[in-house]
């Protein structure tokens, strides 16, 4: 099958000519959450659902000492490793994790708390293919390595319910900016 077929048909296009992985743009699911680069410098940073590293690359040209990211996608996180490998003012770590096991997904980062966690437009996936009690003891550990702010982009109907598992942190910050219905939130620890 030729790459334009496989453009107009689905499936994954050579390198040469790649496909977007996901629906919205860097800039719109970031939108209403640009406040958390101001606080970047010399903190350390997990882009949880990190696609190919761009809004966490955004974090290190901002000053985070400490990068570092998950996705399913192995490709993504073959991209977001070959950006910051020009990074020396950064440690970085980017990792293919299956976010559907639960908590323990996170292992391979070890115990470390973060200064700022992004989970950004992920939620609404993980509601489809897990059970809400492990999505819940997953989004209690996103609450407890959150050492300051969380940072999430998602749909309205997704708010509260992120409001309720986040133990320990309140809303600071709501912002509609991007998208009607696509609500941008920071929480910060108490």
């Amino acid at each position: 099958m030729r790459w334009q077929e496989k453009a107009a048909g689905g499936g994954m296009m050579d390198e040469l000519h790649p496909q977007r992985r996901v629906a919205g743009l860097h800039d719109i699911r970031f939108d209403g959450l640009s406040d958390l680069l101001l606080r970047a410098r010399g903190c350390s940073v997990i882009d949880i659902g990190c696609n190919r590293g761009h809004v966490a690359y955004d974090f290190a040209m901002n000053g985070a000492r400490l990068v570092h990211g998950c996705d399913i996608d192995a490709s993504s996180i073959q991209a977001a490793r070959i950006w910051f490998s020009e990074l020396l003012h950064c440690r970085s770590q980017f990792e293919v994790v299956n976010l559907e096991n639960g908590p323990k997904s996170l292992d391979v980062f070890g115990p470390e708390g973060y200064d700022i966690v992004l989970f950004i437009g992920v939620v609404h996936k993980l509601k489809r293919v897990m059970t809400a009690d492990v999505l819940r003891s997953l989004i209690a550990e996103f609450s407890r390595r959150t050492i300051t702010y969380f940072g999430w982009n998602g749909y309205t109907e997704d708010l509260q319910m992120m409001d309720d598992m986040l133990v320990g942190l309140t809303r600071v910050h709501t912002s509609e900016l991007a998208l009607p219905g696509r609500p941008s939130a920071i929480w910060k620890r108490r």
